[in-house]
């Protein structure tokens, strides 16, 4: 009796040893990925916290590490000029410009083809579009990315400048200074600052897109020597949060709000606020996808749009060629994802 007890003592302690061993092979069989983000948590990072959340990229064979941000120009900086992350999430007409200027870096998935950024403006204000900003005070920010285009928007109205006057403000107060009422209207990007600002301003956005000022959003990049040595895992994780961004929009949109949520509970964030912006953001992703494409697969015409866009105000002077900003066949179906 003694000698099978033993025995089976013994087996199973080595068939403990021997999951141990399998489950640490399998950790260490996955690739591991850091991606820095665009800015603290907000709607637009929802698939990526969902995936995490739900396991999606551990299924994909991934460790993904996921770093807040403080700013699409500076995460396209930090991502392309060091060697600390593997991918960026970000404004990819900040990602162009800086590949214009010798940045090695390119688009892998683009999720919100259109751009998002506009002018706010108090419903019931009669702002319907540039022509009626004339004798208004409009608030923007000079360092950001709405700066450069805001004569050619003026001037699709007959607007200049000195028909109105506008606001230099910090990024960081522009949404309490419009909410206020300080301000008759205020340029910046409309997903994040509308939700914020209607809950004491009730507002609507006027689409920078609609007036033939157009490129590709928000959207993920890695530099060149990342892709050269990374690629199938990039091209993994690039396919599930594609995968992740099209099961939020099939009607799973609260179930990424707590996602964001259990991800980041430091934050206290606003399960409202969350919903709001993962709402606003739909009519950005133009979907459906082009026939026989997926969600998140690069556009071609969309980039040959936005060197346009980026050229005639100056941001982009060397590339011409729009498909020379991302890369090709990295957003593929990806297993393991719920529709």
């Amino acid at each position: 009796m003694t000698r099978f007890i033993t025995r089976t003592v013994g087996i199973l302690a080595a068939g403990f040893i021997g999951l141990a061993i399998a489950v640490n092979a399998a950790a260490q069989q996955a690739d591991k990925l850091k991606v820095r983000m665009d800015w603290t948590p907000w709607g637009v990072q929802a698939a990526m916290h969902l995936a995490q959340h739900k396991g999606w990229f551990s299924a994909a064979g991934l460790d993904v590490a996921l770093e807040d941000g403080n700013g699409s120009v500076t995460t396209v900086q930090i991502v392309g000029g060091g060697d600390q992350f593997d991918l960026g999430h970000a404004a990819l007409a900040s990602m162009m410009i800086a590949r214009d200027k010798g940045l090695p870096v390119k688009a892998v998935a683009v999720f919100a083809r259109l751009s998002d950024i506009g002018l706010l403006v108090p419903k019931e204000a009669g702002i319907k579009g540039p022509k009626d900003l004339k004798g208004r005070k409009v608030a923007y920010t000079a360092g950001s990315l709405e700066a450069p285009f805001i004569d050619a928007f003026l001037a699709s109205g007959g607007v200049k400048r000195g028909d109105l006057e506008l606001i230099n403000v910090d990024a960081a107060g522009k949404a309490s200074t419009y909410a206020a009422g300080r301000a008759d209207a205020a340029f910046s990007t409309i997903p994040f600052f509308l939700p914020v600002v209607s809950q004491t301003r009730p507002s609507d956005a006027i689409r920078f897109a609609d007036y033939n000022l157009n490129m590709p959003s928000f959207g993920l990049f890695a530099t060149e020597a990342k892709l050269a040595a990374k690629r199938e895992p990039i091209a993994r994780f690039a396919s599930v949060v594609a995968a992740s961004w099209q099961y939020i929009y099939n009607g799973h949109e609260g179930e990424a709000v707590d996602a964001i949520v259990a991800q980041r509970p430091q934050a206290k964030l606003d399960k409202a606020i969350l919903r709001a912006q993962i709402d606003a953001l739909k009519g950005f992703f133009q979907l459906p996808a082009p026939e026989g494409q997926l969600l998140g697969a690069p556009v071609a015409a969309d980039f040959a749009v936005a060197v346009k866009t980026l050229t005639d105000v100056g941001l982009i002077k060397s590339i011409k060629d729009g498909n020379d900003f991302f890369v090709p066949g990295m957003v593929r179906a990806a297993a393991g994802v719920p529709k």
